[in-house]
Formats: structure tokens, sequence, C-alpha cells
């Protein structure tokens, strides 16, 4: 077992509740729309020399009416990056040695007309202590009130907080989920953060204002839109979509990088691709 110290735990234990508290609310869609859709939890442990680290998560997956494909994982492991690989992380150039801890999610949708999300939040130890995550909105077919609305909401969450930096992240946002190779973003933007240090309890509360924006935002979104009638036309314009969605996150994506190199768990790290996808 992972021996873990006052602010990994706490940490640890946030990204845990949030993760239960959005699968609830998931359901709870769910059985509005006449489902009884649940979600699947399988535990993982990773498979590492224990004076590594060691440690797992659990992933949670549900198929239902309203959400084609959703998965919430959290995680909490240890150990140490491969040299190589530890020049490219905060903080490891010195010290290989590292603890992570976060939740991740997304959320593949069945109407075209609701929008696909991903949001993620961490808390990483290296020689360096910080957290990063976010939230960005992915529409096959977009709305300009769920746009304003979702951006709206994660702002009011920076406003609040001293680190929340709320032009800086979103235009890093926008840089980031951008796939160079089509020369198109990924979606409608949100923001993104990474390498927050300093006060922790400063960071750690705007992180958790993060997922409580996601937790606000998001379900009024899909239950605006998960009614809505939609064509064979917005359905091929959806599916074409998620081809773009999984060449970003199989080429650019730094979560899906950092977990097949830190030895995590292949159908977690995976789950963000879509069930199903075109390419004309």
């Amino acid at each position: 077992m992972m021996m873990l110290d006052t602010e990994q735990a706490a940490a640890r234990a946030w990204f845990e509740a949030l993760r239960t508290r959005i699968c609830t609310e998931f359901e709870t869609i769910e059985r509005e729309s006449g489902s009884d859709s649940s979600f699947n939890y399988i535990s993982w442990n990773r498979d590492n020399d224990p004076d590594a680290g060691g440690g797992g998560g659990v992933q949670g997956v549900m198929r239902g009416q309203v959400f084609e494909k959703v998965g919430v994982n959290v995680s909490t492991v240890g150990g140490a990056f491969a040299p190589e690989f530890a020049k490219t992380i905060h903080g490891a150039d010195q010290d290989p040695r590292f603890f992570a801890t976060g939740i991740s999610l997304v959320a593949h949708m069945a109407n075209p007309h609701v929008p696909a999300v991903h949001m993620n939040c961490r808390f990483l130890v290296t020689g360096k202590r910080w957290f990063g995550g976010g939230a960005d909105l992915n529409p096959a077919i977009p709305i300009v009130e769920d746009t304003e609305n979702f951006h709206a909401t994660l702002k009011a969450a920076c406003d609040a907080h001293g680190p929340g930096d709320y032009p800086r992240f979103s235009k890093w946002a926008d840089d980031y989920f951008y796939i160079p190779h089509r020369g198109v973003h990924r979606g409608v933007g949100g923001i993104f953060y990474d390498h927050l240090e300093g006060s922790f309890q400063e960071n750690f509360a705007f992180t958790r204002a993060v997922g409580e924006a996601f937790l606000d935002a998001f379900p009024r979104i899909v239950r605006r839109r998960m009614a809505l009638p939609f064509t064979d036309a917005d359905t091929a314009a959806l599916l074409a979509w998620r081809g773009r969605y999984a060449e970003f996150n199989l080429v650019y994506d730094r979560g899906t990088s950092f977990g097949l190199k830190t030895g995590g768990n292949i159908d977690a790290i995976l789950m963000s691709l879509p069930p199903v996808a075109t390419w004309a």
C-alpha cells in the first residue's frame, strides 16, 4: 500500500469523491431519459516493483441511451520515470521519482446535438508539487448558447480564485486542443492549466472549483439538448468529428502518453476513444 502525506491524501480523497458525484449525476440523467444504464467499475493495480511506488485506480464506464460511452477514471500511482521521459516532466529532471493522483473523464454522447466533453484534474509530486487540469467542450454541431454557458461557468470559477487566470487558461486550452495536421481545433475550448505551484491550499481550492464548475455546467447542457431530433446527416457529422477527436488523443494528448509510459491501465488510458467513428 502506498504511504501518502497529508496533501497527497487530501487530493486523492477529493478526486474520488468528485468521481462518485459525477457518476451519480450522469446515472440520474440516464434515468430521466428512461434508461436504467449505470456505471460498471473495474479496479486495477499497477504492475510495478513495490519499491518504486505501485498504486492503481478505478475505471468507471457506462454505455447508455444519452451517454453512448462515458468513462470516469480515478488513479493514484507512484514510481520512477524512465530517464529520457523524466527530462520531459516538470520537476523530474533531478529526481525521476513521482507521485500522481487525479480524475479523468471523457463522455461521448448519443445525440449529435449534445457535445462530447473532457475534464481532468490532477496533483503531481516530483522535485516539485503542482496541480493541473481543466475542462473543454467538444461538439460535433456547435451551439453558441452552450459554448457561452460553458465558458461563463469556468470563467466564474477562475475569477473567484487567485490562481485562476481565465484569459491565460482559455488561450492555453485553445493552443493545446489543436490538431496541427488537420489545421483545426478539437472543440470549442474551455480552460487548461498545468504546473500550478505555490500554495497547496489555494491551488487545491481552485482545482476543486474547476471540478464543481464542470459538474454545474455540463449536466445542464446535456438536459437542454438530449431530446432534440437529429438527422442521418447529423449522425454522419458526429462520426466524422469523432475521428478527429481520436486522432488528437492518440497523437498529441499528454495524458495518453503519460499513462502509457508510467505503466498505467491501458483500457483506462484509452477509454477516451469514441465507441464508433468514421474516416471518409
